[in-house]
């Protein structure tokens, strides 16, 4: 991959975008992790205004200093980013007050984490909203189209997608050239929805790497004999993306017959 000419290319069509669009900058929610730090550093070398949130909600300490150290680093080399730190805790706590409880933890704690995600893209588009800006979005291909790792209306909810055609392994190879911190291209993914460390592969059962080949596999025409653990990580990657399809695909809508009208 010609990591310069993509980087190009993306940002132009970034400009291109917002001019069409009639829109001033980017909003861009900045986690800590390669994914989101790739994003506001592209977004970043459009020279449009740039605002980069940080949205703690019960954050690692660790994902909060990552985040801070990006940020502070675009701000230092981007005249054009600012910063909003915008402590969510409280406003979870709140809404969380006010819902009933449930005799199935399991799944109030999986709808509670999808709940933070929520949280944060409504706080993005507030500062959208204010500034005539785009909403930034920070997924990958694997994610996006592949095992639909991300939250429906949530890191999902987004104007823009600046990453989306890049396989993971590609984005770390765009972070090397942009600069990106050690501490951020060491750091082992994480969605950071549940309060304690567990990581993206904790959470699929298969580490990206391994989630690329089978995506590549899946739409190969050559299949050949596989090891165990393949068998094994493309019933994992078939699983996801099955479940996860509704979110891939459009919204469906009932069509009304002509002759009912």
């Amino acid at each position: 991959m010609n990591v310069h000419a993509v980087i190009d290319h993306i940002v132009d069509w970034l400009n291109g975008y917002a001019e069409k669009a009639g829109t001033r900058g980017f909003v861009v929610g900045v986690s800590g992790g390669i994914d989101s730090a790739v994003t506001s550093t592209l977004v970043a070398k459009t020279n449009r205004p740039v605002t980069c949130l940080e949205m703690p909600i019960y954050q690692a300490q660790n994902q909060v200093s990552r985040a801070l150290k990006h940020i502070n680093f675009l701000k230092s080399a981007y005249p054009n980013v600012e910063m909003q730190n915008v402590e969510l805790t409280g406003v979870f706590d709140s809404l969380l007050a006010t819902l009933p409880q449930v005799e199935d933890e399991d799944s109030r704690f999986l709808t509670l984490a999808n709940t933070r995600s929520r949280l944060r893209m409504l706080t993005l588009y507030y500062f959208a909203g204010l500034n005539n800006d785009l909403v930034a979005g920070t997924g990958n291909k694997v994610e996006d189209f592949g095992v639909g790792f991300y939250t429906k209306y949530g890191d999902g909810g987004v104007d823009l997608s600046p990453i989306a055609d890049l396989m993971k392994s590609e984005v770390y190879a765009l972070g090397e050239a942009l600069g990106v911190n050690a501490a951020i291209m060491q750091a082992a993914p994480t969605d950071g929805l549940w309060g304690d460390d567990r990581t993206d592969e904790d959470q699929i059962g298969a580490s990206y790497p391994e989630l690329e080949w089978a995506m590549e596999y899946v739409d190969s025409a050559e299949q050949g004999e596989l090891t165990p653990r393949q068998t094994e990580v493309l019933a994992i990657y078939k699983r996801f993306h099955n479940a996860n399809r509704h979110k891939m695909q459009p919204i469906p809508v009932c069509e009304i017959p002509p002759a009912f009208r």
